[in-house]
């Protein structure tokens, strides 16, 4: 019983601290529009860790997502930087525009065509599914650092405190250090 807890125990730290499959390359690059048809470069974060969320409003997980990431912005103020994209197949500036006046979401939602989710998610003909939300790490360098879909293992990262914790790792001057060699 006890081998059984301790490798429980292992595997559950794996789920919890692992980058995640899509990690441990560069982001792709993308300049996409918000609602008032601003671009957002990926580029531009450039220094910041930046916070990555792939999401559709009508995701009830999703919205959990949001407000986890609403606190977020407030703790870490401008030393993080986070981008929401919709796929236009799925949302609309109607649907979007209700969705951040109803949740008070005050991140720039932008708008995709399925390219830059398709480039971030590694979709292809032979791994065709997405998970709705799915929240990418990137480091100050430009490296995304984790990636998390949603699961049930992986709820408490996403809307709970495990995602400060990889965001102090990442804002560490320790972290710092070690992207810039």
């Amino acid at each position: 019983m006890r081998k059984f807890l301790l490798l429980f125990a292992a595997a559950s730290l794996s789920v919890v601290f692992a980058a995640g499959e899509l990690s441990g390359r560069r982001a792709p690059g993308f300049a996409l529009q918000d609602l008032n048809r601003n671009y957002h470069d990926i580029q531009d974060q450039r220094g910041k860790v930046t916070i990555l969320y792939v999401m559709m409003t009508s995701c009830a997980h999703c919205l959990e997502v949001s407000k986890q990431l609403e606190k977020i912005k407030v703790k870490y103020g401008s030393r993080i930087a986070i981008m929401a994209i919709v796929n236009a197949a799925s949302d609309n500036p109607q649907t979007v525009s209700r969705y951040l006046t109803a949740n008070k979401f005050t991140t720039p939602v932008l708008f995709d065509c399925g390219q830059v989710t398709a480039s971030y998610l590694k979709v292809t003909p032979e791994r065709p599914s997405v998970t709705f939300p799915h929240v990418f790490l990137i480091d100050q360098q430009g490296m995304i650092r984790n990636d998390t879909g949603y699961s049930e293992s992986s709820k408490g990262f996403l809307e709970g405190d495990r995602l400060s914790v990889e965001l102090d790792k990442l804002l560490s001057p320790a972290a710092a250090k070690k992207a810039t060699k």
